[in-house]
């Protein structure tokens, strides 16, 4: 059966045969990316790109164990641009993640689309290009997906015919790994390849080669790679070094001078952009190049020619240690990008997942932190068995273990073997935790250490100096992250105590009437608000055989969403149950709460309604200041949305007066008061939200308010992100 066609989908026309069928048909070369088979990834993709003219792609093919997208064949470029992302997470913000997670085909038209949609990528490869990215699965299995880009010269929009036949060779790859799968064939990673076209030896040629040898300014070819493949004499001379040590090898490499990631990013800008760039640099002691560089699909032309001029503007600097490369860098970039959206300690050890153990290759991770003078698990992911870790957790800082001392000294520690480790902490034979090479990073922020980082490896592995030193620096970056967090969990617990100590635990059980009540924080910020609900029993005197009891409530939202908030939700329910037991009518009630809050010159205003219910005259006086309307649900079923007058918000006005309406209330009849975060939805009118609520009511079935509140919170209750709290509370007459 052929894989299902989402509604953006087109076919291709009958009579275009696209390049990649007929990759697909032809008989392939020896070797390849399976067992025993042709290289599939690679003429699928080189197909795709030559149909579309994308001048680089890559292919991600899907584990479903890890939850992981990883790289298995990249052309055009070299793999090191996409260093960061060559394992990603299915959930990772990465188009490739995207277009897998939502089947969907997601297109990237320039580098402002990027930065707005993925500033992750943004961050580390700041240059004009586009980029498309399509899953690669059936109806019922994901495989993989695959991107492709262009030079940023696109056209904002693909084509109907780039589109249909980018989709249609991401369903012809699709079928193809299922068949592989069902014939039980491994499709294995494959060779990265690159576009070429390389002079035919021709007397032509051979006369260009001589005409560039003529010229006395600097010439050489790069290719995609970086790598030096002709260099004429004046080049030689200009650089200081013999055409023989310049041909193959990566003029960044050959000439110490140029290993700056500065020059290296004109490389990487003018491949991926394929627009020109240039650079100056210095040639010690004192001649300064110019460095321009004219790139095309298969590679780059230099021109270097000297610089009139440039040491007067740049004068000579004392030369620097070596810098980290741009892959190095690349991989900090794109974790301090992440880091900046966790809040809690929980968003940063599931970030630093997310990000560092596609990338690094590690199978497990765990911080620790300093509490009391011992050790503290704050979280792990890759362990299948938790106990294996958790019985660390109250570890003495004295203890001769290596996340102890890692934390004690602040000096980073690797293991590339289990025998490694033993021979230095020989109690860990009796602690194994299934790994089989360990790198401890100490977390030091502000010049103190904080908490220790260990990565687990499932194989054997050594550390390299490059890979010590970038994994020393992650854990900088990850220790500052985690004091903000820190900071901010011990924030929030304080507020939501505070919080949870103003909201009413329980609410009285009345005869006569059924009550239900749920209250949802926000999820931005300090995820506290001043929403707020009560329910108040009432007296009313003189009636034959004893004071009768009717009922008071009050829904309300404080502006704001932190402590003070939340104080001042505190003060605005104290006072409404004041006044109610005073014996105010509702619209006394809101008044006096308006003046009070006026009198204490708080700087926040608040909106509520205020019903007094009249539960043996079978109705409801209602009050309302600034608030979204009550909803009421007939015993017939139909809901009337309760447009009753009101006032102004309360804390502007001290002359304001706010109306009582009375309103039938018959047995069987269901009142919903609710705040605004249950009706607001970005880029919605509030309107059709409310319209959409009311028909939620009243297409419910007849069930127990409890299971009705549930219902009407679905979805807001299920979503992990709310930019507002919600306050509910419904209320139903007894037949």
């Amino acid at each position: 059966m052929p894989p299902q066609r989402a509604a953006w989908e087109l076919s291709v026309p009958e009579e275009v045969v696209p390049l990649s069928d007929r990759l697909a048909s032809a008989p392939a070369p020896p070797g390849g990316g399976g067992e025993g088979s042709h290289p599939m990834l690679s003429f699928a993709l080189a197909g795709m790109m030559d149909d579309v003219q994308a001048h680089s792609g890559a292919v991600y093919l899907f584990s479903r164990a890890e939850q992981i997208l990883e790289m298995a064949v990249m052309a055009g470029l070299p793999r090191a641009f996409a260093a960061p992302w060559e394992r990603v997470a299915l959930s990772a913000p990465i188009p490739v993640a995207d277009a897998l997670r939502e089947r969907r085909l997601v297109w990237v038209p320039d580098e402002e689309e990027m930065a707005r949609r993925y500033p992750r990528i943004a961050v580390v490869l700041p240059y004009p290009f586009a980029l498309a990215a399509l899953p690669i699965a059936t109806r019922d299995t994901a495989y993989g997906a695959v991107f492709v880009t262009w030079p940023g010269s696109h056209p904002p929009e693909l084509t109907a015919a780039e589109r249909a036949r980018l989709v249609s060779a991401c369903d012809r790859l699709a079928l193809r790994l299922e068949r592989a799968a069902e014939h039980g064939r491994r499709v294995a990673p494959e060779a990265d390849f690159l576009h070429s076209s390389p002079l035919a030896a021709t007397s032509g040629a051979i006369e260009a080669v001589q005409m560039v040898a003529r010229v006395p300014e600097g010439m050489c070819a790069l290719d995609v790679n970086g790598r030096v493949t002709f260099a004429n004499a004046a080049m030689a001379e200009l650089v200081g070094a013999p055409v023989t040590e310049l041909l193959g090898s990566q003029l960044w490499t050959t000439l110490p001078w140029l290993n700056d990631p500065v020059y290296e990013d004109r490389y990487r800008a003018a491949l991926l952009s394929q627009h020109s760039t240039s650079f100056v640099a210095l040639r010690p002691p004192q001649d300064w190049l110019t460095f321009r560089l004219h790139p095309s699909r298969s590679g780059i032309s230099v021109l270097v020619t000297p610089a009139a001029g440039a040491a007067q503007e740049n004068p000579p600097e004392k030369r620097r240690p070596r810098p980290a490369g741009l892959v190095a860098i690349s991989h900090l970039l794109s974790l301090a990008s992440a880091l900046t959206e966790a809040v809690g300690v929980s968003d940063v050890i599931e970030i630093v997942a997310d990000e560092i153990m596609p990338a690094v290759g590690n199978r497990a991770l765990v911080v620790l932190a300093s509490e009391g003078g011992r050790l503290r698990v704050l979280g792990h992911r890759g362990y299948e068995d938790p106990t294996v870790i958790e019985r660390f957790d109250g570890t003495r800082l004295t203890a001769q273990t290596p996340g102890a001392r890692a934390l004690a000294t602040g000096v980073p520690s690797f293991f590339s073997s289990r025998a490694e480790l033993e021979q230095i902490y020989p109690e860990r034979r009796a602690t194994p935790d299934g790994m089989a090479a360990w790198a401890y990073l100490p977390l030091i922020a502000s010049g103190r250490p904080v908490g220790t980082c260990v990565l687990g490896y499932s194989e054997p592995h050594r550390f390299a100096t490059d890979e010590r030193a970038m994994l020393t620096s992650l854990g900088g970056l990850m220790a500052q992250a985690l004091e903000r967090a820190r900071l901010y969990d011990v924030k929030h617990r304080l507020a939501h105590g505070l919080q949870s100590a103003l909201l009413p635990h329980s609410l009285p059980s009345l005869p006569g009437l059924e009550v239900a009540a749920r209250y949802l924080p926000g999820t931005q910020g300090m995820d506290i608000g001043g929403d707020f609900y009560d329910l108040m029993r009432t007296r009313v005197p003189g009636f034959p055989g004893g004071d009768r009891s009717d009922a008071a409530a009050v829904i309300g939202d404080v502006q704001g969403h932190n402590v003070a908030a939340a104080g001042m939700m505190g003060q605005v329910r104290t006072a409404v149950r004041a006044y109610t037991t005073a014996g105010q009518p509702p619209g006394r009630v809101i008044a006096s709460t308006n003046r009070l809050l006026i009198d204490l010159d708080a700087d926040l205003l608040a909106s509520c309604v205020y019903l007094h219910l009249d539960l043996l005259g079978h109705r409801v006086l209602l009050a309302r200041a600034g608030h979204p309307q009550p909803l009421l649900r007939d015993p017939e079923g139909r809901v009337h949305v309760l447009d009753i007058a009101g006032g102004p918000l309360l804390g502007i006005d001290p002359a304001a007066i706010y109306p009582t309406t009375a309103v039938p209330l018959r047995p069987g009849s269901v009142l919903l008061l609710y705040t605004d975060g249950l009706i607001e939805r970005p880029g919605t009118d509030i309107d059709d939200v409310l319209a959409e609520l009311a028909a939620r009511l009243a297409r419910a079935p007849e069930q127990p308010l409890e299971n009705l509140a549930d219902h009407l919170l679905g979805e807001d209750a299920a979503l992990r992100t709310r930019g507002d709290d919600i306050a509910l509370l419904l209320l139903r007459a007894r037949r």
